[in-house]
């Protein structure tokens, strides 16, 4: 009774996934081939840069504040000494909440990349909707997310499809 039971089972699945169609996509190779994309990755990098180079100004402030305090520490008076430690934690602090408001989990690069990179990726997304439904595909998987792929045939590569909706010719 459960062979029975199994093979039918076996047999309705094999039913259901025989008429799906599976594509998959490179979602690096799309936006690699977006000028778009292209633009608003140079300008997250120009804007780190930037915003590296202010940080490591200040906690370089730092530094120079506690050396100078170092060499000074023995010849001040105990409340000098203690206003000054107190000056140089203040300072560290604020260096790190910079640190942390540029560059934490949501941070100001956190949000300019969702600025400019995700109306890209939402035009992508919209592309490979339109191409799925119109191309009767049950999935549609991204070779470049992570996910192992052992082969893929080419025929069934959407990538250039969806640059061309989305107007980009490869």
């Amino acid at each position: 009774m459960k062979k029975i039971a199994l093979f039918t089972t076996m047999i309705l699945l094999a039913g259901m996934t025989f008429g799906q169609r599976f594509a998959f996509i490179d979602s690096d190779y799309i936006m690699e081939n977006i000028p778009e994309y292209k633009a608003a990755e140079q300008e997250l990098e120009r804007i780190s840069v930037s915003w590296q180079t202010e940080i490591e100004q200040k906690f370089s402030e730092v530094d120079r504040l506690y050396r100078e305090y170092q060499a000074e520490a023995p010849l001040l008076p105990e409340e000098m000494r203690r206003s000054r430690e107190e000056s140089i934690i203040e300072q560290e602090r604020i260096a790190k909440e910079l640190q942390m408001q540029r560059f934490g989990r949501e941070g100001d690069l956190f949000k300019k990349r969702q600025e400019l990179i995700k109306p890209i990726q939402d035009r992508i997304y919209e592309a490979i909707q339109e191409i799925a439904t119109r191309g009767n595909y049950a999935i549609i998987f991204d070779k470049s997310g992570g996910m192992t792929m052992i082969f893929t045939d080419v025929r069934y590569d959407l990538s250039d499809e969806v640059l061309q909706r989305l107007g980009y010719r490869n």
